[in-house]
């Protein structure tokens, strides 16, 4: 069992409070309300800011070259990439830049951004990585399930754009080197002193993606 697979079945129950959240089930079905998913956009265009710069973090982090590219590149990736068709997307649901720049972020961005940010802070590039995993590797996940629902690419499913996103090769190909990477790390760093650490990091970073899905879930209306 490779190390991400552990981490998973360690915090089981907050993985899959995390993935199968009502929020993602709304998505596959089209039953999201918009309100909702114009929220959660705007939130994770502030939210990919952040995560930036993680990964700026990861690159001070690595404690060799391999281990640097590879942080430099999931940083290009976000700002270059990643953040260009979040913006496309947004235009499709009636958001501008200015829209996105302006908004405030909400608690739940920042409590998530400052935990992964604070654990590679006091961590090392390991630690960092665990608490990012379960949004980089998760959202593969979850948009690989959801695309396997009857409706989630009918044209009649306003969400089908974001599930193809990130059930597409591009995005798969990513989580899957994150994944890779992750357990590289782990196979050099891990201890068993270090696996109850590393097991409460996941933990808290998948429960505060469920809040993440939540607070979208909580844009709807009553």
């Amino acid at each position: 069992m490779s190390f991400f697979e552990r981490l998973k079945k360690e915090a089981s129950a907050e993985w899959r409070a995390y993935t199968e959240h009502p929020f993602t089930d709304g998505l596959a079905d089209g039953s999201l309300p918009e309100a909702a998913f114009r929220h959660y956009l705007v939130q994770d265009y502030l939210f990919l800011i952040e995560f930036a710069r993680a990964y700026a973090l990861a690159v001070y982090k690595s404690p060799g070259l391999a281990d640097m590219r590879e942080a430099a590149t999931g940083l290009s990736a976000i700002l270059d990439v990643e953040m260009n068709l979040h913006v496309e997307l947004c235009a499709g649901w009636g958001l501008s830049p200015d829209d996105l720049e302006r908004a405030a972020p909400a608690v739940e961005v920042l409590a998530y951004t400052r935990y992964v940010l604070d654990a590679g802070m006091r961590g090392d590039l390991l630690a960092l990585k665990v608490a990012l995993a379960p949004c980089v590797i998760g959202y593969a996940e979850i948009a690989t399930r959801l695309a396997a629902r009857p409706n989630a690419s009918a044209t009649t499913n306003p969400y089908r754009v974001w599930i193809a996103e990130y059930a597409g090769a591009p995005y798969q190909a990513v989580a899957a080197n994150a994944r890779a990477h992750l357990d590289s790390l782990a196979e050099r760093y891990v201890t068993p002193a270090r696996h109850a650490e590393l097991i409460a990091i996941f933990k808290e970073a998948a429960r505060l993606e469920a809040d993440f899905w939540e607070m979208g879930w909580r844009a709807g209306p009553a």
